[in-house]
């Protein structure tokens, strides 16, 4: 779901449509994925291995057959015997928590599933950080009418930021933003993320003109291009 040449131009093109008509500046970028997620596969092996050997002991699964020879010596914690048997039985407990944490770990860590498994909401937060980070970065936060408005987007978290500075967010509010990610989503559910960004640059536009129409030619302080990370 990566972007072409020929959506690069697309959204210049629009950025600059956009911007003719406001004083105001868009600036676009697309990365992949703004995180490894490193620690989702050992959130969900300590939790599979914690959690899914106890509860096959009570619902009496037992698949360790040493437990059942603890059971067959008559359950004597006190015979010579039955120390033995519960030894044995809780290092072959570890032994199994041990090889059900890596396996999970190792299934997780496959980047579909470990996209499918990590939670919503921390996607949300590294990509709004990030985005928040490139706003500082490229520049627009100091664009000295506080009009600059970044439209970015992590196409393989699915998750889209919109940071406007101060001036045209106070004067626009979150509506507007919000059907802006949306329109963006919905190109990327597509799998036309290109078209998607064309979409959210124009409703970003369009709030621009209505609260910082131009008054002339546009000084274009940022460059058009979409940046892809």
């Amino acid at each position: 779901m990566m972007l072409s040449q020929a959506d690069h131009t697309r959204i210049a093109e629009a950025v600059k449509a956009a911007e003719s008509r406001t004083s105001g500046e868009i600036f676009c970028i697309a990365t992949g994925e703004v995180s490894q997620y490193r620690e989702i596969p050992l959130a969900w092996a300590a939790a599979v291995s914690l959690i899914v050997p106890p509860l096959l002991l009570m619902f009496g699964l037992q698949p360790w057959t040493l437990l059942n020879r603890y059971l067959a010596a008559g359950g004597e914690w006190s015979t010579t015997s039955g120390q033995t048997v519960v030894a044995e039985a809780i290092a072959a407990y570890a032994i199994a928590q041990t090889v059900l944490f890596a396996l999970v770990a190792l299934v997780v860590s496959i980047p579909p599933v470990r996209r499918a498994l990590t939670p919503r909401f921390l996607k949300q937060r590294r990509v709004r950080r990030l985005a928040y980070g490139h706003f500082a970065s490229t520049g627009l936060i100091h664009d000295p009418q506080r009009t600059g408005v970044l439209v970015f987007a992590s196409l393989k978290d699915r998750q889209v930021e919109i940071v406007a500075d101060k001036g045209i967010h106070d004067a626009v509010g979150d509506p507007v933003w919000n059907k802006a990610v949306s329109a963006l989503v919905k190109g990327m559910k597509r799998r036309d993320p290109g078209q998607g960004f064309v979409d959210a640059v124009g409703v970003c536009g369009a709030a621009l003109a209505d609260h910082f129409p131009a008054d002339g030619p546009h000084d274009n302080r940022f460059s058009d291009e979409l940046v892809e990370l």
